[in-house]
């Protein structure tokens, strides 16, 4: 049973701050600001690849309605909604959960970096993904 199963299932506490049948949100233990919160769903899925559109939809619902608690009741500027599928983009723990993150303007927060396309690579990609 992954981490996050445990949290639903009562076996490892956490500081709910949502919750109903199918959703979860709570703070994250390693907050990148005050305020960082987590939205899982409470049925296991792996990542983003894997869930159903019936419980997806009802997760993003949560994930907004968190973000724009965290602007009202904290006083935020804005927040930022990060979801990592796979090990290689970052993904820790194997069970879909969206981190919510708490912004204010200058914080420093650096989300990720940038690039240019080399010539004729964005054609390439979009090739790719329409094909």
């Amino acid at each position: 049973m992954c981490i996050f199963c445990r949290i639903i299932s009562g076996e490892i506490p956490c500081q709910k701050i949502y919750e109903d049948d199918k959703v979860l949100a709570f703070l994250d233990i390693k907050p990148a600001s005050v305020g960082h919160t987590l939205v899982i769903t409470k049925k296991h899925y792996a990542d983003l690849g894997e869930i159903s559109e019936e419980d997806l939809s009802p997760l993003i619902v949560v994930v907004k309605k968190i973000g724009e608690l965290i602007k009202t009741k904290l006083g935020m500027a804005g927040y930022s909604v990060l979801n990592n599928n796979g090990t290689a983009a970052g993904q820790t723990v194997a069970h879909i959960h969206f981190h919510i993150i708490p912004r204010t303007n200058g914080d420093g927060l650096i989300t990720w970096s940038q690039r240019s396309y080399d010539p004729g690579e964005e054609e390439e990609i979009v090739k790719k993904l329409t094909s």
